[in-house]
């Protein structure tokens, strides 16, 4: 009787090795959807920063005097609808105050940036 001798992968290893590449191609695909969401998210915040930062400037070059309670407005930014929220914090001195600006993608939503400056009465 002669011997063949037999190369090759057996089912099992064939199917063991296919259960490993599938496994790594869903965890590079989880890692691609959560860098588009980043993505997303990062760009929401950076313009909420933006609009907050201009909000605050517009306050001090139209030298207003805000109150202590929330002044709410919308915005149109980037094709997009912003919710903008101001008020005054003081500050223990009569001739300065806080300004604390708030911007959110949705009405009751979280706020994607908060910014503060300081106003001083002319």
């Amino acid at each position: 009787m002669s011997r063949h001798k037999v190369c090759g992968m057996t089912l099992l290893e064939v199917m063991l090795a296919l259960v490993i590449l599938a496994t790594a191609g869903l965890a590079v695909m989880q890692a691609s959807s959560n860098a588009l969401n980043n993505q997303a998210h990062l760009e929401d915040k950076s313009m909420a920063m933006w609009i907050a930062s201009n909000g605050l400037v517009q306050l001090k070059l139209e030298k207003i005097w805000p109150t202590s309670t929330w002044k709410n407005s919308e915005v149109t930014f980037a094709d997009k609808q912003w919710f903008v929220r101001y008020k005054a914090v003081g500050t223990g001195d009569s001739q300065f105050i806080a300004v604390d600006m708030q911007v959110r993608k949705d009405e009751k939503g979280v706020a994607l940036a908060t910014l503060r400056t300081y106003i001083a009465k002319h």
